[in-house]
């Protein structure tokens, strides 16, 4: 059983997952411009996807964090 977490730190990982989400919606957009003008670094965008992958790992793991634990 994982410990409650205070109301502050329930608002420090909101705002960090509010954050996060920001971070990857600039990625998208940004390769989603890269790839419609046409002069893009195919590494790159690797890199960038890979970041965005990432991104939504993290998001997904303190999502998680603001779901309680219920005994079954």
């Amino acid at each position: 059983m994982s410990e409650r977490l205070s109301e502050d730190e329930l608002n420090a990982i909101r705002k960090r997952i509010y954050e996060l989400k920001l971070e990857h919606r600039d990625l998208d957009e940004a390769i989603d411009h890269l790839i419609a003008v046409g002069t893009f670094e195919e590494l790159k965008i690797k890199r960038m996807k890979k970041r965005k992958l990432q991104l939504k790992d993290t998001i997904a793991r303190l999502e998680d964090r603001l779901i309680p634990d219920i005994l079954a």
